[in-house]
């Protein structure tokens, strides 16, 4: 029954796990104990509060991850991992404690005010590690180079040629003079930090390609790669962060969830909308930017990507030349309007999210079809050779 049920919330921290529960009724939740962050304890604490079709469990995300979660819903319990974000809170209240924090987890779960976030597999989140560690080091190089740069240029040294970071610019930088023998060493210094950068992203990003065959989610990789402006470490981002699209009834929850729709301030008979919400995952929201800056020039034949349509379905195929054809309008569209180019590409960038939710649908479809399939198949009756059938006493007449 459902006066039944207790709702636990529980505030996970390193080293300590405070619970508070909350029965089915009005009463307030109440704090049971604050344990040590031990799998085993929490499971004799939870053995004494009844059956596990009676507890509810939730606790924020947070550094702690998704281990808790998966362990216990593998047990039989049913475990939540809450949006920190998006938990109510009481204006005036300036008091934050973890018995607080516990009680209010239990109260919310209990009168269902709760936003649970997606649980992803283990092998999507370790995916998901590994693509995110190479965002840091792409980070770190990104701060050796500005290092470097203006190094160079306290020191009058301005590069005059069109792009920088290129084999002619860093030889160019090798070969500047120095009056100072000291200077010489600290660029040096700060060639080698580049250096090493630059390596650890060639590396994690030959980690991706290779660990991507393994995959889960190969096939879903394979087919965003057929759109424009998406290659691997792009597509894997799509697919390891987003995780389910199943989720998503429709491409404009998607939009929602990774914050590309317009905020609004609307009261009475005025509507007004500001920039965009910048809510939800920022690295897919980052991804779908750098691919829309593919839009601003028309199509055009380019064998690389026609190399990467060929891998995929005919009908994955014809979203992703939809998608070509309508995004490189709808930017020049923009442009002419007088569009700032900053806005143009993020209107396009959501647009272009909602042909990754058209392709994550079709490939499951696909999926889902060739499942079936190969069951029917397991299932029919198959046709004996004569050879078989001579040997059981049976004659194809």
């Amino acid at each position: 029954m459902k006066t039944s049920l207790r709702y636990l919330g529980l505030d996970v921290h390193q080293a300590s796990i405070t619970l508070a529960v909350a029965d089915a009724g009005r009463g307030p939740a109440e704090v049971l104990a604050t344990i040590p962050n031990d799998y085993q304890k929490l499971l004799q604490l939870l053995d004494k509060l009844g059956p596990k079709e009676r507890l509810r469990l939730c606790y924020e995300a947070g550094p702690t991850g998704y281990g808790l979660a998966r362990r216990l819903n593998e047990l039989g319990y049913c475990c939540e991992v809450i949006s920190p974000s998006l938990v109510p809170v009481q204006r005036g209240r300036r008091v934050k404690t973890d018995r607080r924090d516990a009680r209010k987890l239990a109260h919310f779960l209990r009168s269902g005010d709760l936003t649970a976030v997606a649980i992803p597999e283990a092998q999507t989140e370790a995916m998901r590690d590994l693509e995110r560690s190479r965002d840091d080091a792409k980070r770190a190089e990104r701060v050796a180079r500005q290092q470097l740069d203006k190094f160079m240029l306290r020191h009058g040294r301005i590069w005059s040629g069109v792009t920088k970071w290129t084999q002619t610019h860093l030889a160019w930088l090798r070969e500047q003079e120095f009056a100072e023998p000291l200077l010489r060493h600290v660029r040096d210094d700060y060639l080698l930090a580049l250096d090493q950068a630059t390596a650890r992203v060639e590396r994690l990003t030959k980690d991706i390609e290779n660990f991507v065959e393994q995959w889960a989610a190969k096939d879903l990789v394979l087919a965003f790669e057929a759109l424009r402006g998406v290659q691997v470490v792009s597509a894997v981002v799509l697919a390891a962060e987003i995780g389910d699209f199943a989720r998503f009834a429709e491409p404009a929850k998607l939009m929602s969830f990774i914050g590309l729709v317009p905020s609004e301030s609307s009261s009475g008979g005025s509507r007004r909308q500001g920039s965009i919400t910048r809510t939800g995952n920022g690295h897919v929201r980052r991804i779908l930017v750098e691919a829309a800056w593919h839009y601003r020039i028309r199509p055009r034949g380019s064998k690389a990507i026609e190399a990467r349509r060929r891998r995929v379905s005919p009908e994955v195929r014809a979203i992703a030349e939809k998608a070509e054809q309508r995004l490189s309008r709808r930017f020049e569209r923009l442009i002419r309007r007088g569009k700032k180019s900053q806005q143009a590409v993020t209107a396009v960038a959501r647009e272009l999210l909602g042909f990754v939710w058209a392709i994550a649908r079709e490939q499951a479809r696909q999926a889902a079809a060739k499942s079936n399939a190969t069951v029917a198949n397991s299932n029919s009756p198959r046709r004996r050779t004569p050879q078989a059938m001579a040997t059981i006493g049976f004659s194809e007449a």
